[in-house]
């Protein structure tokens, strides 16, 4: 393969179309009772149909590609006079969602091989949103020798739901569950391209996903 072959749809597409979806297809009203001619992977109607995919993915913003549901299990202390200690042990779950932010996919990041028949498409950085506690399924034990008042169990609380939240994001950066999210990612980019290519006649053209 050569990088003649290797066309960026930046340079083909002239504009984009104007809404993306099923719509975008206009059937003719009359018969077609000529030839038609095949004229390649660069005609303007499949670059127009990646410009307008990229337009569509970029309008999502944050596209939710992947969700992790685990449990963090924290202790925290309070220590009084060096004599008495309490704690306070909180067992919670939360849900991690690992996003795209597809504001920064251009069509620079398209590349159509015509050789090949292959769309390449590289992706954003991926991303961990925020964590989604679920306090009511929570459990909550508070223990030890002190007793506690109502301020301090809520200033326990606080420090093991802060706990809990770095616990969460360190299980979420995990390699196992980051390759999975990642896997994911690549999987409905490559889909969301493809659908419209089958629908405009082009169901040979592969569509490769890729991080940058």
């Amino acid at each position: 393969m050569t990088n003649s072959n290797r066309i960026p749809l930046s340079l083909l597409a002239g504009t984009s179309l104007a809404a993306f979806g099923l719509g975008y297809i206009a059937a003719p009203d009359y018969p077609l009772d000529r030839e038609v001619r095949y004229t390649g992977l660069a005609s303007t109607s499949t670059t127009q149909v990646l410009s307008a995919t990229v337009e569509s993915l970029k309008g999502q913003n944050k596209l939710l590609v992947f969700s992790y549901k685990g449990t963090a299990t924290v202790t925290a202390k309070n220590t009084e006079l060096w004599l008495f200690e309490g704690r306070q042990n909180l067992i919670v779950p939360a849900v991690v969602n690992y996003y795209l932010d597809l504001s920064e996919l251009s069509l620079a990041d398209v590349t159509l091989d015509e050789k090949a028949k292959l769309v390449r498409v590289k992706l954003p950085q991926l991303q961990i949103g925020d964590i989604a506690f679920q306090p009511e399924s929570a459990t909550t034990l508070n223990g030890g020798l002190l007793t506690f008042s109502d301020e301090q169990v809520e200033e326990l609380r606080k420090l093991n739901y802060k706990t809990a939240r770095r616990a969460m994001v360190k299980q979420a950066q995990s390699k196992a569950l980051v390759g999975m999210a990642k896997r994911q990612a690549q999987t409905n980019i490559a889909s969301y391209f493809e659908i419209p290519l089958r629908i405009v006649g082009q169901p040979d053209v592969k569509v490769v996903a890729t991080f940058k």
